[in-house]
Parts: structure tokens; sequence; C-alpha cells
């Protein structure tokens, strides 16, 4: 008989202090009333998550849109996400938005399948309810005015 062993995976939200989380927690109920504390938290985890599995990649990663509003969070506290990405990672890692060809990393659905996958392979938990891909555009940039953007201003029937 094989036995098979299971892998603990590594909760993210475990990579930045209590005080930290409180606040990105805090910041992003603010900016989005309609989350809840819960839900803001796995937000958290999951972005802390995006962040290690761009180190452990090597290639560039792409966030959901959602995954991306606490990345933004958290670059607002520059001095805090600096120490903190430092600290784990022994370098900074710029947030650089923009358009990545598809014709070289697959388009934005492919490389959110990736991101996915280097999270998994990083070995953290994935929140699957924060990359919801057959919903998403294939594209590589969140909010560029699309039809599914909240900055797209919505028509009136």
């Amino acid at each position: 008989m094989t036995e098979t062993t299971k892998r603990l995976l590594i909760d993210a939200r475990s990579l930045v202090g209590d005080e930290m989380r409180a606040t990105l927690i805090a910041n992003m109920c603010d900016k989005f009333p309609q989350l809840t504390e819960e839900k803001a938290d796995r937000g958290v985890g999951q972005m802390l998550a995006f962040l290690a599995a761009c180190d452990y990649s090597k290639r560039p990663l792409s966030p959901s849109p959602l995954v991306d509003d606490f990345w933004h969070a958290f670059l607002l506290h520059t001095k805090a996400y600096r120490e903190f990405y430092e600290e784990n990672f022994g370098r900074f890692l710029d947030h650089q938005p923009g358009y990545l060809d598809p014709e070289e990393h697959g388009g934005g659905k492919a490389l959110r399948a990736l991101t996915v996958d280097c999270i998994t392979l990083a070995g953290y938990e994935i929140d699957m309810e924060f990359w919801p891909e057959p919903d998403l555009a294939d594209c590589s940039q969140c909010h560029a005015n699309c039809s599914d953007s909240p900055n797209h201003p919505r028509t009136r029937s």
C-alpha cells in the first residue's frame, strides 16, 4: 500500500504582522463598503500569496483585478511594503502596471493561470474566489476602461 503525504499549504496572511494586516483590512473595507472584514482578510492573504509567487516564479505574473486592489492598498504603506518584501524575499518588487505582449506571455488569462499555479507551487493556499478567470477579459491590464472595468462609464438603457 502506498502512503501519500499531504503537503500543508502556507496561509500567506502570516507573512505580515497582525497590526499591518488589520490596517490593510480596514483600508479595503473603507474603500469598498460592500466588502466584509472576513473577505478582506482573505484578500490580504491572496495578495501576499501573489507577492510570494512573484518572488518564486522569476517570470511576469498578473494579479486578478481584486488582488491588484489589495496590492495597491499595501503599496500606499510604502515603508511597510518595502520592509515586508526585503525581510521576506531580500529585495523590492515594483508594481509595474501595463500591457504584457500576449505573444510573449500568453495574455491575461494565461498569466493569471500561471500565477495561480505559482502560488500553489510556492506552497501557499489559493482562494479561487479571488481568481475568477472565466469572467475576465483576456488582457493583462486591470481596470483599463474596458466594458468590465469599474472605470468604464455605464450606458443607460
